[in-house]
C-alpha cells in the first residue's frame, strides 16, 4: 500500500464501529489476496507468499474477533479454519492452489458483513480521536482532509 492508502485506512479505522472494523479487515484480506495473485502471475513466489501470510493474519484476526455468545460464530470459525487450511497449503506449496476457493468464501462473507455494517448504528470503537471532515477545497478536483476537534486538550495523556 502506498502512503495515501495507509492514511485513508487509518482515518477509517479511527472512526469505525465494531462491524466496520470487521469490514476493513475483509478489505485488507482482499487486498493481500489480489497482491498475492499478481505476484504469482509474475512468477514472484516470495512476494506472493508474503502477501498470503498477510491474508492469513487477517483470517486469524477475524477468528479472534468472533463472539461465541452467538451460534453463528461457530459456523464462521469453521469457515475461517477452512480458509486458513487452504492458505497454509498455498504457502507451503508456494503456488496458487485453492486461491479461487478462498476468494469465493471470503467475498461472500465480506458482502454479508458489509450489509451488517450498514445497519450497525453503534458508535466508534476508538474514543477520543480526531474527527475527520473531508471536502473539496482549495483546488479544482483536489480532495483535502481537514482535522477539526474543538477540545484538543482532551486528547492524549495528561501529566
Amino acid at each position: 500500500m502506498d502512503k495515501e492508502q495507509v492514511r485513508a485506512y487509518t482515518a477509517r479505522i479511527s472512526q469505525a464501529n465494531r462491524s466496520g472494523l470487521v469490514v476493513i479487515v475483509y478489505e485488507l484480506f482482499a487486498y493481500s489476496m489480489d497482491m498475492a495473485e499478481k505476484a504469482f502471475n509474475n512468477n514472484d513466489r516470495d512476494t506472493a507468499v508474503k502477501y498470503l501470510r498477510k491474508a492469513q493474519e487477517c483470517v486469524c484476526e477475524l477468528k479472534r474477533s468472533l463472539d461465541f455468545h452467538y451460534g453463528i460464530s461457530y459456523n464462521l470459525a469453521s469457515l475461517y479454519r477452512y480458509v486458513n487450511g487452504l492458505l497454509v497449503t498455498a504457502i507451503t506449496r508456494r503456488g496458487p492452489a485453492g486461491l479461487d476457493e478462498i476468494n469465493k468464501v471470503m467475498e461472500s462473507l465480506h458482502s454479508a458483513f458489509g450489509e451488517v455494517a450498514k445497519q450497525d448504528t453503534s458508535g466508534a470503537v476508538m474514543q477520543n480521536t480526531q474527527q475527520v471532515y473531508a471536502g473539496l477545497t482549495y483546488g479544482k478536483g483536489k480532495l483535502n482532509e481537514v482535522f477539526m476537534n474543538g477540545n484538543e486538550r482532551s486528547r492524549g495523556f495528561m501529566a
